[in-house]
C-alpha cells in the first residue's frame, strides 16, 4: 500500500501505528501540501459481511463524533472518504507515542506529570460531552503524547452520539474490558461519569504501570470491575485519592469534571488536594419476584458458573466466541453476540504428574520444502504468516483481531478439528513457559483436565515450550463435539518480539492421526517475519 494515493489526493508514505482495527499511515496532502494521518480499517478485511456493515458504520461514527468536537486536545479529523470498498478516515498528524508506549518503555509516569495528562485528557472529554458525545473507550493506547507537548484524545471509534441509533448488537459490551465502568457492565446505559471512571483506570495505569482491575480472564476482570477496589497505588503520591474518587463504584460519587479537573491541576502544580466524599443514597431494593433473582445475577457475576471452553486455545487473552458469549451475557444481561477485549479463559488445574512428549522434529527448524508432504497445502494467510495444512478443506476464519493480538482458525469440520494461531505483538510474559504456566491455572473449569507435558523446547532456534493436555468436553459445554479431547500448543517468540501460539485440538480417539499433523504442522509454520 505505500506509495498508493487514497481518494485522488493523500498519497501514503509509511505506517506509523496499528491497532485491532485498523493501521494509521502517515501521507501527503497533494492539494493542500501537508502531512496527515490516515485511518485504514484492516479489520473490514477479515469479517463476514454482515460485520462489515458493522464496521464501517462505527468508522463513519467515529469520523462524525469527533468532527463535532472543537477542542485542541482532540485529533481533527479533516475528511471521510471510500476506497478499496473501505472507509479512510483522513486525520491531523500527530507525532509522538501513545501514553500506552510511554508506560510500556518507561514503566510508570510520575503523578505530576500524569495529572497534566489525565488533566488534558478530561478537558477533552468536557468537550465531547458537552457535544454530545460519549467516548465510550478511554484508555492508555488512546491518549496520544506529541513531541510538542500536548495530549490529545483519539479513537472514538465506539463513540455514542446523542440522537444516533446505535449499531452495536443486542447484548454487546464495547470497549476495553479492564477500562469499563462498573454500571456498563451490570448493563446500564452509561453516561459521562462512565468516561471519567475510564480516566481513572487510565490514570492509575499510568502511575503504577499496571491496570487496576485486569485480571485472567474477561469474566474475572468484569467481576473485579464490579465487586473489588483496586490495590492502593504506590507511585501516585498526591494524586492517589483522585484516581480513587474516580474509581467510585457509583456513577454519582465520582467527582464532576469541574471538580475533577481542580483536583487534577493541583496535583500538576505540585499540589496536595483534597478530595470531597459523595454521599450517595443505598439503591431501592426491587421488588421480590423473579425479575429480582435474575437482576441480582446479573449483578453478581462470581454466582455465574459459566460453561467450560469446549475448544480451548492457550492464549492470555483468548476465548471461543461462543463460551464468551454464554458467559458474558450472564452478567451484562445480554442476548446475543458478545464482543470484548478477547482475552484467554482456558485455565485449567494442574491434574496429574507431567509425562514426557515426543518434542516436534520442527525444534530444529527443517525447511519447509523438505518437510511438509507434496499432498499438503500452503495457505499464506492475510494476518501475515504462512502454514500448510493436511487439505484444501481447512477453512480460514478470524477469530478475533483485537489490539495487539491476532487470532485465525483453521478447520475441515466446524471446529471437531482445530488449528489457531495467535500473533501477539505485545505478549504479557517474556517466557513462553511461563506464560503457558500461568495459562495451565486458568483452566480449572474443564472436566477432568490433565496435563500431559509441558516442558520447554527449542523452536525456530528460539526458546518456546510445548504444552499438550486432555480434558473431556461436555454435552451442556458450547461447541460441536462432547467427549474426550485432546490438544497441544506450542509457544514461542521470535527474533523481533512477536509471540506465536501454534495449537491444534480434535477429539481424543484421533489424536495419533493430530499428533503427527501437528509436527509436520510445525515444519511447515513460516511467521510474518519470513
Amino acid at each position: 500500500m505505500q506509495g498508493a494515493l487514497i481518494g485522488g489526493r493523500y498519497r501514503l508514505t509509511d505506517a506509523i501505528g496499528s491497532g485491532g482495527m485498523g493501521r494509521v499511515w502517515r501521507a501527503h496532502d497533494e492539494v493542500l501540501h501537508r502531512a496527515v494521518a490516515i485511518k485504514e480499517l484492516t479489520a473490514a478485511l477479515y469479517v463476514s459481511e454482515s460485520d462489515q456493515a458493522v464496521l464501517l458504520a462505527r468508522t463513519r461514527a467515529e469520523a462524525r463524533a469527533a468532527a463535532r468536537i472543537n477542542h485542541s486536545a482532540v485529533v481533527t479529523v479533516h475528511d471521510v472518504l471510500e476506497h478499496d470498498g473501505r472507509p479512510w478516515i483522513v486525520m491531523e498528524l500527530v507525532e509522538g507515542r501513545s501514553l500506552a508506549d510511554a508506560v510500556k518503555q518507561r514503566g510508570r509516569v510520575e503523578s505530576a506529570e500524569a495529572a497534566r495528562i489525565g488533566m488534558w485528557v478530561l478537558r477533552a472529554l468536557r468537550a465531547a460531552h458537552t457535544a454530545g458525545v460519549l467516548h465510550r473507550d478511554v484508555k492508555p493506547g488512546n491518549v496520544l503524547l506529541a513531541d510538542d507537548g500536548r495530549v490529545l484524545l483519539t479513537d472514538f471509534g465506539i463513540a455514542q452520539i446523542d440522537g444516533d441509533t446505535t449499531i452495536t448488537r443486542t447484548g454487546e459490551v464495547v470497549g476495553s474490558v479492564d477500562y469499563l465502568a462498573p454500571e456498563r457492565i451490570r448493563g446500564h446505559d452509561p453516561g459521562p461519569a462512565s468516561d471519567l471512571w475510564a480516566l481513572g483506570a487510565t490514570l492509575y495505569t499510568a502511575v503504577e504501570g499496571t491496570s487496576p482491575f485486569r485480571r485472567t480472564s474477561p469474566l474475572s476482570t468484569m467481576q473485579a470491575v464490579v465487586e473489588e477496589h483496586p490495590t492502593e497505588p504506590r507511585n501516585a503520591g498526591p494524586l492517589g485519592p483522585v484516581i480513587n474518587a474516580l474509581l467510585r463504584k457509583e456513577p454519582a460519587a465520582r467527582p464532576a469534571s469541574d471538580e475533577a479537573e481542580r483536583l487534577l491541576a493541583e496535583v500538576a502544580d505540585g499540589g496536595r488536594p483534597q478530595v470531597t466524599e459523595v454521599y450517595v443514597p443505598p439503591a431501592r431494593q426491587p421488588e421480590p419476584g423473579p425479575a429480582r433473582q435474575e437482576t441480582r445475577e446479573h449483578s453478581r457475576p462470581h454466582h455465574v458458573a459459566p460453561a467450560p471452553v469446549a475448544v480451548p486455545a492457550p492464549r492470555r487473552r483468548r476465548l471461543r466466541t461462543l463460551a464468551l458469549v454464554v458467559a458474558m451475557a450472564a452478567v451484562v444481561g445480554g442476548a446475543g453476540a458478545v464482543l470484548v477485549q478477547q482475552w484467554d479463559e482456558s485455565r485449567s488445574r494442574d491434574g496429574g504428574s507431567a509425562t514426557s512428549s515426543v518434542t516436534p522434529s520442527a525444534s530444529t527448524s527443517p525447511s519447509p520444502q523438505e518437510s511438509v508432504p507434496a499432498t499438503w497445502v500452503r495457505k499464506d494467510d492475510p494476518a501475515g504468516f504462512s502454514l500448510s495444512l493436511p487439505s484444501d478443506r481447512w477453512k480460514r476464519s478470524v477469530y478475533g483481531v483485537q489490539g495487539d493480538l491476532t487470532q485465525i482458525d483453521y478447520s475441515p469440520d466446524g471446529g471437531i478439528h482445530l488449528v489457531r494461531i495467535a500473533v501477539d505483538t505485545s505478549p504479557d510474559f517474556d517466557d513462553p513457559y511461563e506464560h503457558q504456566l500461568d495459562l495451565e491455572e486458568q483452566l480449572q473449569r474443564l472436566a477432568q483436565y490433565q496435563r500431559v507435558t509441558m516442558e520447554k523446547n527449542n523452536y525456530r532456534d528460539r526458546e518456546g515450550s510445548l504444552w499438550e493436555y486432555t480434558w473431556v468436553a461436555l454435552e451442556s459445554d458450547p461447541g460441536v463435539y462432547a467427549g474426550p479431547r485432546r490438544a497441544i500448543e506450542e509457544m514461542y517468540i521470535a527474533r523481533d518480539g512477536v509471540e506465536y501460539a501454534i495449537y491444534m485440538s480434535a477429539p481424543a480417539a484421533d489424536w495419533e492421526t493430530t499428533r503427527k499433523q501437528f509436527d509436520t504442522l510445525l515444519q511447515g509454520w513460516r511467521p510474518k517475519s519470513s
